[in-house]
């Protein structure tokens, strides 16, 4: 209150300053105080009062379904039904008063000038009317099912959210009459539309007849034509004031002589100023010309043509009044300023320039008032403007008939009587009104009725008491002309059984059905003679005096407000219409007196004494109508998908292409690298000369000269090799051709026979597949004949003592039946899994199976299978983690072998692990024994006790002297009382154990699972972190039972630390392999040998269950932290579908594109946080410190690579959800309106004579564009992460990985579009690309230095061990990282590894296992057996640098 009324006070002072009259001071013209645009600050006790785009104003609560804002339909009737039924008649019926068409069409203008609620909600809500099957308009082929599209009014967001505050609609511009129909409601506008000199508006042509084109583009209304059902550019339009003012030509033309009229003020300001001599400039002149232009407005309007309209008179002018509201009722806006439609002619005529009759000068006498005729017969075209076929074609009208169109216009309005004031509609509204291009022709009359509906209005007997009028008992009350004018009693009758028989199953009498009339077409039945009637009237009464009495700027407020003198209001107050026609009429034809003194009526008898005009209606009936003018054209509908079906299919076929062009070049790169060594072959052995250096010394099979080079067939790939015989050693080695490396060595030891595979001469004759029992098959392809290789490879056989046999089939079946080494391997993997399944079982395990939970399958093929399966010597190599050539291997091997076949059978194996885990303390000490025996003579030296711990402290990585370990010996011999002897007997190693032998002796040891595995620094992913040295392959399933089995091996050398350090040192060292961190227990449970081959092999679902139970065990922290992921992962998902679902309804994108949304939200603010997430993985410095605090013992950072790839997954999971989802959005979005998307995207702006089609949104929005781009990236970098590329091309997946940078700098982009919403993916990506660059910044600030690579070994399953010297000044802790690259390779593509050397020892040593492309690398280039560059004489071998 304190501020409204300083602001009073402040106008106040600021209306008295300006209190003179216009006239010169000093050569000053002061202006008085200028009338705003919005109508703020009108009232300065209510300075928001008759603001615009505030709420409209009730005279008696809203009636909602709801109490709120659901439409109330109950008992009401179809608004079509109710406008076809009470408001259809003859046309050509002549107004009672004889209004003219020109006061008609005024008042359109009058009404746009104080009210624009037209514009539909946002987001869009339909309330639709039903279309009646058969209806003859709108569903001419008896389709059924249409409906009139109708969209509910824009409302107060703040409103209708609770029946305590029930929806209210608004009003765009202000109720004043304050020339917003001119100006517009913004100075903004007003700006667009003046030239900036002299104070006039700008104009299209030298004669200023015209206003400016919309050339600066102006949100002028633009509809499509109905006549033309297209849409047109909008730069077509004149700019007025009124963003509708060029909806039809007689609206145009009003706006036009307005436009004028303001022109004329500036123009005679002009004149009056330089003849005053006073100071002024375009701003004065332009305000002083406003202030008159709007003034004479206001004179015309309240004064003339209301009076006219209503025909009556209202209340004098009393003075301006603070207190009243003037605000626009809703009956008002949804019915009573519409009774104008029932006198809208469905033709205007356009009156005849001058034609002098005789000819010479033209005089009142003289002139002929004519109209133009209906049609020129000539060419059929129009000379009469149809209403319905003119609808937003006004600019085409005028350009087609001239510039003095307008006159004619304005002059044949004002001799055409209108309409009769009854209930009748013309067609041209009540059917064939302009609408959308979906649904060209509306019905305005059922539109009338649904907007009161919409608003909220309620019935025709409520808003008549609001009024002070007296209810209506029954409907022949309505109108006193009931019973007596047939038009009139037909329609009540017709309302009466509409709404008496409408569908209400609360309806309990007639006079509820009275008491639920539609307030509109209720109130038009009302009309008489006179004009509307007295609900209609007393509406129209009160908004306009509100008004007129609520505005301080009014110009008959003029002792207050100063803006006119007393002879200035004077002059205002004669002015009418004809006054502003006759001074702005610009055609050279016309004359004042053409124009009869009331413009608004028509009198034959004083308007035209000379009978020079006759009425137009006359000539005037509905079959001259329908055979002379031009006919509506029908309705028409459109399809918004129409043109965006082909960049839609077009684009996910593109996208799905594209996913096709990436999958076919790795392929075919994968290919073409992977048939290098075909290429050569083909081009001829020169290409193998490379690798000849190292094989052809080796005695490979040849045919003559020519060494027999085939292609070999292996799971991944098809490559040159070449094969030699090792007679000395009972051998088959397989070269790689081109390179010369070792593929594969294939010990035919035990082997008795082989079996030869051989295709048929007309199949592929080069096609054969070797087979060698308890081994996988060799596969080769020779080009030459295949007898070449087979009689070199039956004699080596011959000689070693194997037979070879051959048997003959197909390709297709040798290619089906190989068994490869993949296949090879899950065998081996179900023996060690069978095996120790059956021997290592914990406590749980146990009782369940007492249960009968592990439930066995009988004859089962994969029992057979197993129990059929003996393992090589390579194999049991690998199982046990060592070399192949390990003596302890050797050894070992050999006292398992019982039956010297070559190869373990599972009893044996069985038998072996079945006595040293549950056997006796002798039997054990036998076993331990024999190992160490190396010459088997029964007597164990002091040489052979040092040779095999050396051996076991090696195969450890331990560098054990000689020299300690013997001292070591000797000091337990000594102690033992033994060291009298040479040799010790098996009961002196007794003796000598004897420590341990309680220990050994339990009847079930108890070992530990494990929890943590030693660092020995292999990594097994090329981008991740370090990991731990893998179990063997036999191991996988059960990681535990070789590090087990060895652990069992070494403890049979545990000693006392004071009597043996050294060999108790190597001991540690070779149990260092197992697991030392114990949590669980394992219980060791020997079955009888018999007993175990004889019972079935564990159920699938109990396998499974094991699976997952040792996968908890091994990976609990990995699995625990990852489901945390996946679960907040899943909470972002949840929390952006539930906004979208529920909290966003009211926007609206949902009800059009369903819950597709909601789901595309959701995996779009997933996406954003797995993407940034993958950053925190890719931290490899800090992930590295973190390995060394406390947090490592609960956050498992050595699996960061993993989490690398999970986090990587479940983003591509988010993405193919967001993308299939957008797909199918962008559809939804590409059949909806123009204006609805412009509602629902309104960040995106359009002309408004364009569509957006789906190659609009893909391809002209930012975020569509960006969205597009990132499906390829993402695209590129997932099928180029595939191991199958970074096996073969890592160049280029490394390559292509490095688009991160530009995925990331899309997704800013694309989130910046804010296409839906504001921009968010900035909260997921601060914290990690800041830790992310960090993090960089300490690897570039990094030294880097090249080392000499000493010793290179390659170790069993697929380790690599490097050493090499430690750089100058390099300090380290234990377990550190260091990111190495091979200069053989990549000299810039670095990788992390774990250091297992100890930080005082002057050499660094690496294991590398190899799971990836690079990693697989490094081992080939670092098989000693590969160096190219070794020394001949000294066999040393120089390794590539690091």
């Amino acid at each position: 209150m304190i501020i409204s009324a300083l602001l009073a006070a402040c106008l106040l002072l600021r209306s008295l300053a300006s209190a003179q009259t216009p006239a010169q001071l000093n050569g000053t013209y002061t202006l008085p105080e200028v009338v705003g645009y919005d109508g703020w600050y009108n009232n300065p006790s209510h300075p928001d009062w008759g603001g615009a785009d505030m709420q409209l104003s009730r005279r008696v609560a809203p009636v909602y379904a709801d109490g709120t804002y659901q439409p109330w339909t109950e008992g009401r009737p179809n608004p079509h039904l109710v406008a076809n039924m009470t408001m259809i008649g003859p046309k050509g019926l002549k107004s009672y008063r004889a209004r003219t068409a020109l006061l008609t069409f005024f008042g359109q203008q009058v009404v746009e000038e104080v009210l624009d609620a037209q514009r539909a909600g946002c987001p869009p809500e339909y309330f639709n009317i039903p279309i009646p099957k058969g209806d003859l308009r709108f569903d001419p082929n008896n389709e059924g099912g249409k409906e009139l599209p109708f969209l509910r009014s824009r409302y107060d967001k703040s409103t209708g959210q609770s029946p305590n505050n029930p929806r209210q609609q608004l009003n765009e511009i202000t109720p004043y009459l304050d020339g917003g129909l001119f100006y517009g409601v913004t100075k903004a506008w007003a700006d667009a539309l003046r030239s900036f000199t002299n104070g006039t508006l700008a104009c299209a042509d030298a004669a200023c007849k015209f206003p400016a084109k919309n050339t600066i583009g102006l949100p002028m209304a633009n509809p499509p034509p109905p006549a033309d059902h297209v849409l047109k550019d909008a730069t077509r339009f004149y700019k007025l004031g009124n963003p509708r003012g060029n909806e039809n030509p007689m609206l145009l033309a009003m706006g036009v002589i307005w436009f004028r009229n303001h022109n004329y003020h500036a123009q005679r300001l002009v004149e009056d100023f330089v003849a005053a001599g006073a100071h002024w400039n375009d701003e004065i002149i332009f305000n002083r010309a406003r202030q008159w232009n709007i003034a004479e407005h206001q004179q015309i309007v309240l004064n003339v043509w209301l009076p006219s309209f209503l025909g009556r008179n209202i209340s004098e002018y009393s003075g301006y009044s603070p207190s009243i509201f003037p605000g626009i009722t809703h009956a008002f806006q949804t019915s009573a300023m519409r009774f104008g439609h029932t006198m809208i002619p469905p033709i205007a005529y356009r009156a005849k320039g001058v034609s002098p009759s005789p000819p010479g000068e033209i005089t009142e006498s003289s002139w002929k008032c004519d109209f133009r005729p209906l049609k020129k017969s000539t060419n059929n075209v129009f000379s009469a403007i149809r209403t319905c076929q003119s609808y937003w074609n006004s600019p085409d009208i005028i350009s087609e008939h001239g510039v003095d169109v307008v006159d004619e216009i304005l002059l044949g309005l004002s001799k055409q009587v209108t309409e009769r004031e009854d209930n009748i509609v013309t067609e041209d509204l009540r059917g064939f009104v302009f609408g959308s291009l979906d649904f060209s022709r509306r019905d305005l009359m059922a539109i009338n009725i649904q907007r009161g509906r919409d608003h909220g209005v309620p019935d025709y007997n409520t808003v008549r008491e609001a009024y002070g009028l007296p209810r209506r008992q029954r409907f022949s009350e309505i109108n006193d002309l009931y019973g007596v004018e047939g038009n009139i009693t037909n329609a009540i009758d017709q309302l009466t059984n509409l709404y008496a028989n409408a569908p209400n199953p609360n309806a309990t009498s007639y006079g509820y059905a009275m008491d639920n009339i539609d307030l509109w077409p209720a109130g038009l039945l009302e009309t008489t003679e006179v004009g509307p009637g007295e609900l209609f009237t007393a509406i129209i009464s009160d908004q306009y005096q509100r008004i007129r009495d609520s505005d301080r700027f009014w110009f008959e407020n003029w002792r207050q407000n100063k803006l006119f003198t007393e002879d200035e209001y004077n002059t205002l107050k004669n002015v009418t219409f004809r006054t502003i026609m006759v001074r702005n009429m610009k055609a050279d034809w016309f004359r004042p007196y053409m124009l009869q003194e009331d413009v608004f009526r028509w009198n034959t008898t004083s308007d035209d004494p000379y009978g020079n005009c006759t009425t137009v209606y006359e000539t005037y009936n509905d079959a001259q109508l329908t055979d002379a003018i031009e006919p509506c054209s029908a309705m028409e509908t459109f399809d918004y998908f129409d043109g965006s079906a082909g960049p839609f299919i077009g684009t996910i076929i593109a996208l799905g292409l594209y996913l096709v062009l990436n999958v076919a070049l790795l392929v075919v790169a994968v290919k073409y690298h992977q048939h290098q060594s075909v290429k050569a072959h083909s081009s001829g052995q020169q290409k193998y000369n490379e690798g000849r250096d190292v094989w052809i010394n080796a005695g490979v099979f040849s045919h003559g000269d020519n060494p027999l080079i085939a292609e070999a067939f292996d799971t991944n790939n098809k490559h040159s090799v070449v094969v030699a015989p090792l007679r000395e050693k009972k051998q088959l080695r397989v070269f790689d051709a081109l390179s010369g490396s070792v593929d594969r060595t294939i010990d035919l030891t035990g082997i008795q026979q082989v079996i030869i595979r051989l295709c048929p001469s007309q199949d592929r004759p080069g096609l054969i597949c070797v087979r060698f029992p308890h081994r996988y098959d060799l596969v080769l392809e020779f080009s030459s004949p295949v007898q070449e290789f087979l009689a070199p490879l039956e004699a080596y056989l011959h000689s070693v003592g194997v037979d070879m046999s051959r048997e003959v089939m197909g390709s297709q079946r040798i290619l089906a039946e190989v068994i490869t080494e993949e296949h090879r391997k899950e065998i081996v993997e179900a023996f060690f899994r069978e095996l120790f399944q059956d021997t290592l079982t914990t406590e749980g395990e146990k009782k369940k199976k007492s249960k009968g939970l592990f439930r066995r399958t009988s004859k089962s093929k994969q029992k057979k299978e197993v129990l059929e399966t003996e393992l090589t010597r390579q194999e049991f190599a690998d199982a046990m983690g060592m070399k192949y050539s390990s003596l302890f291997v050797e050894q070992v091997f050999h006292l398992v072998d019982k039956d010297q076949s070559g190869s373990i059978s599972f009893k044996e194996f069985l038998q072996f692990v079945a006595l040293f885990t549950t056997g006796s303390f002798d039997s054990k000490m036998e076993l331990m024994f024999s190992i160490y025996d190396l010459n088997g003579d029964g007597e164990l030296s002091q040489d052979e006790f040092v040779k095999m711990l050396k051996i076991m402290a090696e195969e450890a990585g331990e560098n054990v002297g000689v020299d300690s370990l013997e001292t070591s010996i000797a000091s337990m011999i000594a102690d033992a009382g033994l060291s009298h002897k040479a040799a010790l007997t098996l009961e002196d190693f007794k003796i000598l154990f004897g420590k341990y032998g309680e220990e050994l002796d339990s009847a079930a040891v108890q070992v530990h699972g494990k929890t943590a595995r030693k660092s020995i620094g292999t990594v097994n992913h090329t981008t991740g972190g370090p990991n731990k040295l893998a179990p063997p392959a036999a191991a996988a399933l059960a990681p535990d039972t070789a590090s087990q089995f060895r652990q069992r091996l070494a403890t049979g050398l545990r000693a006392d630390k004071s009597r043996s350090s050294a060999a108790q040192e190597a001991a540690k060292a070779y149990a260092s392999r197992a697991d030392e961190d114990f949590t669980s227990s394992i219980h060791i449970e020997p079955l009888p040998v018999e007993e175990e081959i004889g019972e079935e092999i564990s159920s699938k679902n109990t396998r499974s269950l094991l699976y997952v139970q040792r996968a908890w065990e091994n990976y609990r922290l990995q699995i625990f932290w990852f489901a945390l992921y996946l679960f907040v992962t899943a909470c972002i998902f949840a929390e952006r579908a539930y906004y979208y679902s529920v909290e966003r309804e009211h926007a609206g994108l949902r009800r059009i594109a369903g819950y597709g949304v909601t789901v595309t939200r959701g995996a779009a603010s997933a996406m954003m946080f797995t993407y940034s997430s993958l950053l925190v993985t890719m931290s490899r410095n800090t992930i590295t410190r973190l390995r060394e605090t406390i947090l490592n013992r609960v956050i498992p950072f050595d699996a960061a690579h993993v989490a690398h790839k999970a986090f990587a997954m479940t983003a591509l999971f988010f993405t193919v959800i967001h993308i299939v989802g957008h797909c199918i959005n962008f559809y939804h979005v590409s059949t909806q309106t123009a204006n609805d998307l412009t509602c629902l995207f309104r960040e995106y702006y359009h002309l408004s004579n364009e569509l957006p089609k789906f190659d609009f949104w893909m391809f002209n929005t930012l975020t569509g564009v960006t969205g597009f781009v990132l499906t390829l990236v993402v695209i590129t970098i997932y099928v180029f992460a595939l191991p199958f590329a970074r096996r073969y091309l890592f160049n280029t997946f490394w390559a292509t990985h490095h688009l991160y940078i530009v995925l990331y700098g899309l997704l800013i982009l694309h989130g910046s579009g804010r296409l839906v919403q504001p921009p968010i993916f900035q909260w997921y990506f601060i914290g990690p690309v800041a830790l992310f660059a960090a993090d960089k910044l300490i690897s570039i600030n990094r030294k880097k230095s090249k080392i000499v690579v000493y010793k290179a070994e390659k170790l069993p399953s697929g380790v690599t061990h490097l050493q090499f010297k430690k750089p100058t000044n390099f300090d380290y802790m234990s377990g550190q990282w260091c990111r190495i690259a091979c200069l053989a390779l990549n000299s810039e593509e670095y990788h992390p590894f774990t250091l297992t050397s100890a930080p005082h020892e002057v050499t660094l040593d690496l294991y590398i296992r190899a799971v990836g492309p690079w990693t697989q690398n490094i081992r080939q280039v670092y098989d000693p057996e590969n160096a190219k560059n070794k020394d001949q004489m000294t066999g040393a071998v120089t390794f590539p640098k690091l």
